[in-house]
Formats: C-alpha cells, structure tokens, sequence
C-alpha cells in the first residue's frame, strides 16, 4: 500500500513537473505546479516529515502560488497590436544556437553524474534507522525554541525588516518623495 501511495505520489509529481515545463501557457503551468507541489507533500508525509508537508501545502501551495496565479491574472494585459494567438513560446536570442544545447546537455549531464556520486558515496545517518511514524513538529518545535533560537529570532527580524522596507517603498509618502527628487 505504501509503495502504491509512493509511485502515484512520484508519478503526480514527475507529470507536473514536466507539463510545467512544456505548456506554453502560464495559468496552465501554475496549476500544473500546483499538481506537482501536492505530490512533493505526499512524499513528504511518506518519508515522516509531516511538518514538511504541512509547511509545503500553506507556503508553497497556499501562499505562493496563489499569489503567482493572481499576479498573472492581474497583469494579463492583452495588446490589441499584437499577435492574437498567445501561445508562441518565449524566445532567446543566442549567438551560437547549434552549439548552445551541446554546452548545456554536458553541463547538465555533469551536474547530474557530480550530484549522483556523491549521493551515492554519502552516509546518511537516518538511512540506517528504521522508519518512524511519529511526528516531528514536537522535536522541530523543541529545537527551534532551544538550540536554534538566535537564528530563528534573526530571520524573524530580517522578515520584519523586509516587510517593514516593503510597504515603505509601496506607499505613497514614499512615492512623493521620488517624485519630488526628480
């Protein structure tokens, strides 16, 4: 049952990762991310990281995506001047187009075989522990409020910071004062 749970979970994620990457429409390569992201959770729930998932489905699925969606809703913006059929793939001009996918066949082969040896020659500790069904928020929680409480209050001030100087620069007080400088 587990196996089955795991192949559907990869095989949604795999045909969501790769209808992302040959749709020519973004809405439909959002939704298509969605699919895959659901699939990414359900590993995570198979290979004990609950809170993994959890995380996953509220910031990824629930947050980013949601708003990548409503992004390119909102500033869909249809030129009348232009092409009618929007389904034309990006192009990118390249100087040598018939040796560029050569260079980048074999620095993507590279990174794979460099990646694959060292997965391969690593010893990952938990690999040799049975698996556990127990959740892992206690002990994530515990280790975020003791042993890791500085990093975790520095983001949480870099957060603050940045959504600080965001709506800073998003107000108009702000937009005045530019316009005024110029």
């Amino acid at each position: 049952m587990i196996q089955v749970a795991f192949y559907t979970f990869a095989a949604l994620s795999l045909s969501g990762g790769l209808a992302v990457l040959f749709t020519r429409n973004v809405i439909y390569a959002a939704f298509f991310l969605l699919l895959t992201l659901l699939g990414v959770a359900g590993l995570f729930v198979l290979a004990s990281a609950d809170f993994l998932a959890i995380a996953q489905l509220m910031i990824y699925v629930g947050g980013v995506l949601v708003l990548v969606i409503f992004g390119v809703m909102l500033t869909n913006k249809t030129d009348p001047a232009a092409d009618a059929s929007n389904q034309q793939p990006n192009r990118i001009a390249s100087l040598n187009r018939s040796t560029g996918w050569v260079i980048s066949a074999l620095v993507a082969g590279s990174l794979f075989v460099a990646l694959f040896t060292l997965l391969a020659k690593a010893n990952f500790a938990l690999l040799n522990q049975p698996a556990g069904w127990q959740s892992t928020v206690n002990t994530i929680g515990r280790q975020l409020m003791t042993e890791y409480v500085l990093p975790f209050e520095i983001v949480g001030i870099l957060l603050l910071a940045a959504l600080v100087g965001a709506t800073y620069l998003a107000s108009p007080l702000a937009k005045s004062f530019r316009n005024a400088a110029r």
